[in-house]
């Protein structure tokens, strides 16, 4: 019934300008702006508040840092388009929670990031974004970066999150109806 579409590209690629123009062009003023991150440091709250403040004053901003798609369906959007900005940081959020019992969505806090159950989180939340976006009448564009084009990190995060990144971005990308790599500014169409 809707429609997926994954962008990929690396820091700065254009991506995100590109899925913005999109949801312009598709959604006009009826986008459901979905943000990931999370503001802890004043650099990051100075990026949020300038990537805000360059979005359309009339789209909806649903701030969501894991379970992204319980989220959505909670807000029972109505709009045609989503925009989800983006996967890098939405799996960042769980590979991180393992430290933050508290909010730690999965289990007792755990120093190993290779824990399954972390890769199990993100999986589930990556295909019901796709289960999401194919059961409602919707365009969800999805930013993802693409991190496994550049040296293999040297400490075990870095290579856990490379890993766990990629696979969720596999995941997506075989469920969904379009998806595309940009590479200083210009989009291929790979699927």
């Amino acid at each position: 019934m809707g429609k997926l579409i994954l962008l990929l590209g690396g820091a700065r690629s254009g991506k995100s300008t590109f899925a913005e123009q999109k949801a312009r062009e598709w959604g006009g003023d009826s986008v459901l702006y979905v943000a990931t991150s999370e503001s802890k440091d004043d650099e990051m709250r100075q990026r949020v508040e300038k990537h805000r403040a360059s979005r359309p004053a009339a789209w909806t901003t649903l701030e969501a840092p894991r379970d992204v798609s319980r989220a959505i369906a909670a807000a029972n959007p109505s709009a045609a388009v989503i925009l989800l900005d983006c996967l890098t940081f939405l799996v960042s959020n769980y590979l991180l929670a393992v430290s933050e019992p508290v909010e730690n969505p999965f289990g007792p806090p755990s120093s190993d990031p290779f824990d399954e159950a972390i890769e199990t989180a993100v999986r589930a939340d990556v295909n019901a974004l796709a289960a999401y976006a194919h059961a409602h009448d919707v365009t969800l564009l999805i930013v993802s970066n693409e991190v496994g084009m550049g040296l293999v990190p040297a400490y075990d995060l870095g290579r856990a999150y490379r890993d766990l990144l990629g696979r969720a971005n596999q995941d997506l990308a075989r469920q969904a109806d379009e998806v595309y790599l940009l590479v200083a500014g210009l989009p291929w169409k790979l699927k």
